[in-house]
C-alpha cells in the first residue's frame, strides 16, 4: 500500500474510530507528513518496504530538536506502524522494539489560592461579567480542560444532583461534582445570559458577544484581561487553573484516585505529578519558614 493512502487511512481511524480531535489529527499529520516526505525522499514509497532502521535514520536527522518533539514523533510513528499491523496491511511492526526518549517531565505551574480569590473577584456589573465568573469559577471548581469548559451545553448541568457531564479526551464521558460557589454564579449567568444570545439559537452553554459558543481564543483573550486587571501574571493560561484545581485538593489531602476521576486521566501516574507539586511547596516553605531550617554560618 502507498504511504500516502495509508497515513489517510490511519488519520480517518483516528478520528472517527478513536474519536481524537481535529487538533490531535492536525498533529498526528504534521508528524507524519514530514516522515512520509523522508522516506519518499530515500526511494520508499510504499509501507511494506520500511524497516526499523529506516525509522533509527530519520530519528537521527531530528537530532537537536526538543526532546519531547522527537519523542512525539516517535510515539505518532509507532501508532502507525501498530495501525499497519492491526489492518494487515505488514507483515511484522518495525516500529515495536524502538525506545522512546527519556523526557523529564516539567513541574505543572499553579496559581496560589490568594491569586485564585484574586482573579475570581469580579464584580457583577454586566452579562459579560457574570459570565466571566460562572466560567472560570466552574473551570477552577471543576478542573476542567478549556476545550471542555467550551463544549459544554446547556443539557450538560444536572443543576438538582450538582453535577456536571464532561466529554474529554476521546470522547470519554465523566461526571464531576459542582460546588456551591460554582453552582451558584453559574445559576446567576444563566438568568443573564438571554441578554447574550440575540434572539438566537444556541445549545452552548457559554456564549460569546455574538449569541454563539464561545472559542477558546476568545476565553483566553477574556482570562488574560482578568489577568491585567488583577496584576497577575498574564501569561497565566487557561491550564494553570486545572493545575490548581488539582494541587490545592491534595494539598487539603483529597484522594488521588478521586482527583484522578475528576481530571479524567487515564493513567494515575499523571495525576501523581501534582503530588510533586506538593512536596516542592512544603520544602520550599519549610526553608522559608523554619527557623532551624538553615544553620547560621
Amino acid at each position: 500500500m502507498f504511504l500516502s493512502d495509508a497515513i489517510e487511512d490511519f488519520l480517518n481511524y483516528c478520528v472517527f474510530e478513536k474519536g481524537l480531535s481535529d487538533r490531535t489529527k492536525s498533529s498526528y499529520q504534521n508528524d507524519l507528513v514530514v516522515y512520509q516526505e523522508y522516506l519518499e525522499k530515500h526511494h520508499i514509497k510504499k509501507v511494506e518496504d520500511i524497516t526499523q532502521e529506516d525509522i533509527q535514520n530519520f530519528l537521527k536527522i531530528r537530532h537537536g530538536e526538543a526532546t519531547t518533539t522527537i519523542a512525539h514523533n516517535l510515539t505518532v510513528i509507532k501508532n502507525f506502524h501498530a495501525y499497519l499491523l492491526k489492518e494487515k496491511l505488514v507483515s511484522k511492526d518495525v516500529s515495536e522494539f524502538l525506545e522512546r526518549p527519556k523526557t523529564k517531565k516539567a513541574l505543572p505551574k499553579t496559581l496560589s489560592v490568594e491569586d485564585i480569590d484574586s482573579l475570581l473577584d469580579i464584580s457583577l456589573n454586566t452579562p459579560f461579567d457574570y459570565r466571566n465568573k460562572a466560567m472560570l469559577e466552574l473551570m477552577y471548581g471543576c478542573g476542567l480542560r478549556v476545550s471542555e469548559l467550551i463544549a459544554l451545553e446547556i443539557n450538560d448541568i444536572d443543576r438538582t444532583n450538582c453535577l456536571i457531564r464532561i466529554f474529554g479526551k476521546g470522547r470519554k464521558e465523566r461526571e464531576i461534582p459542582v460546588g456551591e460557589y460554582a453552582l451558584h454564579y453559574l445559576e446567576e449567568y444563566l438568568n443573564k445570559r438571554p441578554e447574550l444570545l440575540k434572539n438566537k439559537p444556541c445549545t452552548k452553554l457559554f456564549v460569546n458577544n455574538h449569541g454563539q459558543g464561545m472559542t477558546r481564543q476568545g476565553f483566553f483573550k477574556n482570562l488574560k484581561k482578568l489577568l491585567e486587571e488583577k496584576g497577575l501574571n498574564p501569561n497565566v493560561s487557561p491550564h494553570t487553573l486545572r493545575h490548581s484545581f488539582a494541587t490545592h485538593l491534595i494539598n487539603r489531602g483529597a484522594d488521588l484516585r478521586s482527583i484522578q476521576e475528576m481530571l479524567g486521566h487515564s493513567d494515575i501516574s499523571t495525576t501523581k505529578i501534582y503530588t510533586r507539586v506538593s512536596d516542592e511547596k512544603v520544602i520550599a516553605d519549610y526553608e522559608a519558614y523554619h527557623l532551624r531550617s538553615k544553620k547560621e554560618p
